[in-house]
Parts: structure tokens; C-alpha cells; sequence
């Protein structure tokens, strides 16, 4: 039965296992050395290569949910997005990239591009308009992401893979927030996705890995840089990874759910000012993300009224942890302000609208009324 005919639960749990064919185990297992044989083999195998068993066969899985031909496992989420990068950009070349997404990536390409000549323009929004606006006889290029981190904007997916595929660029997005079970932008003609598998992917906070999928060609272009930068990640964390995506789906779908109820419960809150989710009617993407999303994702970002110190109100939260990264079946909170955007100056945290008292809520899969009773006590301590 082709793969392409699974479900996606079936995909998540059997494709890209590797069978047990001495003991007939029913979990893949695990192959840890670091040196094979050279000599009369299909495969000259070394981890740096990306081409283990166990990276081979879950690169096989990633690429099935993905709808893509292939994809390669990395160390962590910034690994796989600099090399990705740098495969594709050199010396005098230009990048388009949108104006909301993740601190880290923001941050390497201020910090690290100006060190190899590479030219970059964060666009004024994210409308196809502001990177048809964005680009330059040397651009390569296009970068989004949606929903993006952590103010959840929506970016048209299909009108940027348009709009690439007619300049002749490449089009690139992080698609963490979404995770494959809600969204994939290859349907929509984007070139290379990429994931913080050490999010969604993993899902239990134990795992720091990333992932990239695309065609043969775009792959072999990242390919042939990986090998020299050496992010790969070790067999052990593989299988790991393994093991925590054959869940993939169940999780998010459950994280769907509460991340639905919970939003609408804060934007009816009287101490809540500001509700950022794709999956409510008021926001104003919520039509597109209708378009291009199976489910509207378990992160949600809010603001509390003026008045109410919004890292008092993290610390009064008795089920809900406050912590770093997010993705995990445990629900938490944080400032960006303080972690994932800290790098950013004040000013251009302003300029993208992260504000001091924005909290960035990721939700897990314990039950609803639970994590809304830690909020409304957690609030009514704070003003107390």
C-alpha cells in the first residue's frame, strides 16, 4: 500500500520504522555506531552524513507528512535553518524576509549575514505586496512563516509560493507553529519547510533536533553544505524523535481543542485585553488560515489589561509552568520579551508589535477546565 493512501495516524506510527529482522521487535532499533563499513556497500554510512539508519528511515516519515520527496534531521531547529540558508545564499545575494517570526532566526541573519555579504530586507508586513516590495535584481530568496512566532499573524502561503515561483526565486517557511498535522505548504507550491522538531515533533520537552523537507534537488543543495557545517543529530535523539512523532497527531489535534476553548475564554475575559489565535473570528486572518489550515494550532498569545504585571501573574500559575520553548503535552507560558525575542532591540520589538506584556501560551493536553481554572485564579491572585 502506497503512503501516500495512509491516514495520517498510520503515517505517524509505521512509516519510516525500520524493522526488527533478527529479533522481530515492534519498535525500530536503534543503530548507534559511528563507523560502517566501506567496501562493497550501496551506502557509505557516517553520521555527519545524515545518512544513518535511523536518519534515513525517519528523514522517510518526515518527507511522507510533509508531502514532500525527502527531508534530513538536524541537531536543532537553528541548525537546520542557518544550513538551510546558507545552502541557497552567498556573497551579494539578497533574502526576503518577513517581519514576523522567530527571535533566533531574526537574530542570525542581523548578526551572521552581514559577516558573509549577504543582504537581507525584513518586509513592513506580511501581505504578498510587502515582498513583491522587498525584492531585489539579487534576490534569492522569500523566508516566512505563519503562524507566525509569537503574535500569530497568517501569511498566504500560496500567494507567496506564487509569487517566488514567478521572480524565480525559492521560497522557504517555518512551519513549526503548524506542525504538519495542521498545515503543509509544499500542497501550495512552497520549495523547503522547516520544523523545531524539538517542538511539535517531539512534543515531550526531551528532544533538541530539526528538520527540513523538500525536493531531491533543494535537498541535495542543503545536503552538501550540512556535511560541512556537521549539524546532525545522534542516532539515540533519532529514535527518540522516533517514538515521540508516532503520537504526532493525537497530540496536536488534542492541543487543537484546548487551544480553541482557551482562546475564546480569554477573549471574553474582562482582564484580558487582546487574544492573538487564528482559529477566532476576530482574527483577521481567520478566514485565510481557514484556507490553508486543517486545525488552527495549540499557541495562542495574549495581552492582560494595564495594571496587571504579566510576569506576577505567570509566577501565581500553579498548573500551567512558566518555561522556556513550548510544543509540549504539558501547557506554559512566557514573555517574549524575555526569551525567544530578547535578542531583539526594544525598538524593533516595538516595530513587530511585541509588547512587555504580551505572554506567549502553549497548550498542552490536560483538560480544559483545569488550565482555565489556573488562569482565572492566577489573575484574581495578581490583582489581589
Amino acid at each position: 500500500m502506497s503512503k501516500e493512501k495512509f491516514g495520517v495516524n498510520t503515517i505517524c506510527t509505521h512509516v519510516g520504522e525500520i524493522k526488527d529482522e533478527q529479533f522481530k521487535g515492534a519498535v525500530s532499533p536503534i543503530y548507534l555506531s559511528t563507523s560502517y563499513e566501506f567496501d562493497n556497500v550501496d551506502v557509505k554510512r557516517y553520521p555527519r552524513y545524515f545518512n544513518t539508519p535511523n536518519q534515513t528511515h525517519l528523514s522517510k516519515k518526515i518527507a511522507a507528512l510533509e508531502h514532500t520527496e525527502t527531508a534530513m534531521i538536524f541537531a536543532s531547529g537553528m541548525a537546520a535553518i542557518s544550513t538551510m540558508l546558507l545552502a541557497f545564499l552567498k556573497q551579494g545575494d539578497h533574502i526576503v524576509v518577513q517581519n514576523t517570526l522567530y527571535g533566533g532566526t531574526s537574530n542570525f541573519i542581523r548578526e551572521e549575514f552581514p559577516k558573509y555579504g549577504i543582504e537581507f530586507t525584513f518586509t513592513n508586513g506580511y501581505e504578498v505586496a510587502h515582498f513583491e516590495d522587498a525584492i531585489q535584481s539579487n534576490t534569492k530568496v522569500i523566508y516566512i512563516e505563519t503562524p507566525s512566532n509569537p503574535l500569530l499573524t497568517i501569511t498566504n502561503i500560496k500567494n507567496i509560493a506564487d509569487l517566488t515561483k514567478s521572480k524565480g526565486l525559492v521560497s522557504m517557511i517555518d512551519n513549526t507553529f503548524a506542525s504538519p498535522i495542521n498545515q503543509n505548504p509544499a500542497d501550495f507550491g512552497i520549495d523547503l519547510i522547516i520544523h523545531s522538531a524539538t517542538k511539535y515533533l517531539g512534543g515531550h520537552s526531551d528532544i533538541l533536533a530539526g528538520a527540513v523537507a523538500g525536493s531531491h534537488i533543494h535537498m541535495e543543495r542543503i545536503w552538501n553544505v550540512a556535511k560541512n557545517l556537521g549539524g546532525s543529530l545522534s542516532d539515540m535523539t533519532v529514535w527518540m524523535l522516533e517514538r515521540s512523532m508516532k503520537t504526532l497527531a493525537l497530540r496536536v489535534k488534542a492541543q487543537n481543542k484546548n487551544a480553541q476553548k482557551l482562546a475564546e475564554f480569554l477573549d471574553k475575559h474582562s482582564d484580558v485585553a487582546n487574544v492573538f489565535y487564528p482559529g477566532l473570528k476576530s482574527h483577521p486572518e481567520h478566514e485565510l488560515a481557514k484556507t490553508q489550515m486543517r486545525g488552527f494550532g495549540g499557541m495562542l498569545s495574549f495581552e492582560l489589561n494595564d495594571g496587571i504585571d504579566a510576569m506576577t501573574f505567570q509566577k501565581h500559575l500553579k498548573l500551567i509552568k512558566s518555561s522556556m520553548s513550548l510544543a509540549g503535552v504539558e501547557s506554559t507560558m512566557l514573555l517574549p520579551s524575555r526569551t525567544s525575542h530578547a535578542l531583539l532591540s526594544q525598538n524593533e520589538r516595538d516595530q513587530i508589535g511585541i509588547s512587555d506584556r504580551l505572554i506567549r501560551f502553549s497548550v498542552g493536553i490536560e483538560t480544559f477546565k483545569d488550565l482555565k481554572a489556573d488562569i482565572k485564579q492566577a489573575i484574581k491572585t495578581t490583582k489581589s
